[in-house]
This record gives structure tokens, sequence and C-alpha cells, in this order.
């Protein structure tokens, strides 16, 4: 059976999201997620997932750093992107990070539906009336590196990075993640080193760099 999880802070776009999925995969399994440690709770318990659709912005995931820590901790789970933020390059970003495709929130339950087919189908999507304006745009340079910096971290060392990114000490980290506290430090010493950084400042500016502000219209 197909599972999807909807990871969005509005029940009525989930909502939304949950019938245009049904109605494109009669009987698929839909769960639901309103921030991003419920989505990532909801992939620990449920690995196998086929696909998640992510919003940028919501409670715990600014920019794009819950699509960052999606394809860290979970490489094997697609992600497809539904946000207002559908600016050309914002949806390069998107693309260049990992996501599988884009959807904007002003896209109608037949796109949507298109979209998750696609993507469950090994493929990707991007609506016609942004495919040729993201098509034409480059790969930005930063956004090619820092997401192959991400790439190079293990699973735990992403879970270790976002810990960090809240201003977790140490043995903080241990504690949520129930390991030692050497271990967080030698997982700190190797993020430093694949990121290219020399602490948690530099860390924390790199990954500042995944925002995106507000959107221009909320969905």
């Amino acid at each position: 059976m197909t599972s999807l999880l909807i990871a969005d802070d509005h029940p009525l776009f989930r909502a939304a999201l949950r019938l245009a999925a049904s109605d494109s995969l009669p009987g698929c399994e839909v769960r639901e997620a309103a921030d991003l440690p419920g989505v990532l709770a909801a992939l620990a318990t449920e690995p196998d997932t086929d696909l998640v659709l992510l919003d940028l912005h919501m409670p715990g995931s600014q920019g794009l750093s819950g699509l960052a820590a999606l394809r860290g901790q979970h490489p094997g789970v697609a992600v497809l992107v539904v946000s207002a933020h559908d600016e050309p390059r914002i949806v390069r970003r998107v693309l260049d990070h990992g996501a599988a495709g884009f959807i904007p929130k002003s896209a109608s339950p037949a796109e949507i539906g298109a979209a998750i087919c696609s993507v469950l189908d090994c493929g990707t999507w991007l609506p016609p009336a942004l495919a040729d304006a993201v098509a034409a745009l480059p790969a930005d340079p930063a956004d090619t590196d820092l997401a192959s910096r991400l790439a190079r971290l293990t699973e735990q060392q992403s879970r270790v990075l976002a810990l960090l990114a809240e201003g977790l000490l140490n043995k903080q980290i241990a504690d949520r993640l129930g390991i030692q506290e050497r271990t967080v430090k030698a997982h700190v010493t190797a993020i430093f080193e694949k990121l290219r950084v020399r602490n948690r400042t530099q860390a924390g500016m790199l990954l500042k760099s995944l925002d995106l502000g507000e959107p221009a219209r909320v969905g």
C-alpha cells in the first residue's frame, strides 16, 4: 500500500491535500503532521513512507531547513514541496536541495494528484506555468555546494546538526537522542569537518542561508 505523509500546519490545507491524494490514489495510506518534529517522529515510526508532501513554512521548519533535515535523516523518502513560495528562484533552490518536485499552494486538486503520481512513479514534477522559468535558471553554486556538504552527513549526524541549530548543548543532544555525550562530541567534530566550519556559530550561519523569509502569500 502506498504511504503518504502530509506535513503542513494548516488543517484545511492538509484536508485538501488528503482529498487530492485519496482521489488520485484510492486506498493509499495518508498520515498528517503539523510541525517538523511531528514529521520526523512519523518517519521514525514508519520509515517506509513513500512520499512526504512538505510545506516549507511550518513550526520547526523555516525555509529549506525542513527539506534539508528530511533529505539528511531519511534519504530514501521522496519529498514533494508544497508552498506559497512559488518564485522561480526559490523553486530552483528547492530542487537543488533534493526535492522531487514542487506544487504551489494555488494548485488545483488535479495538479496535486498529477504531481503525486509523477513523483511516486520515480519522476519529477513542476507546474507547467513555472517549468520554463525554473529550467532557465542555473543552479546557484552556493546552494549546490551546501547541498553537497549536507549530503555527506550520516543520518545521525544530520539529527545532531538539527539539534545544534536549536542551540542545544552536547549533553542535551545526548539526552534527546539517547546516546553518550562522547558520541555527540565525535559527531560534532565530524559535522564541522564535513561542513568545513570551525564552530557552532559558523555552522549556524551556514544553515541560516537556508532561510527564505515569509511567503508572499499564505495558502
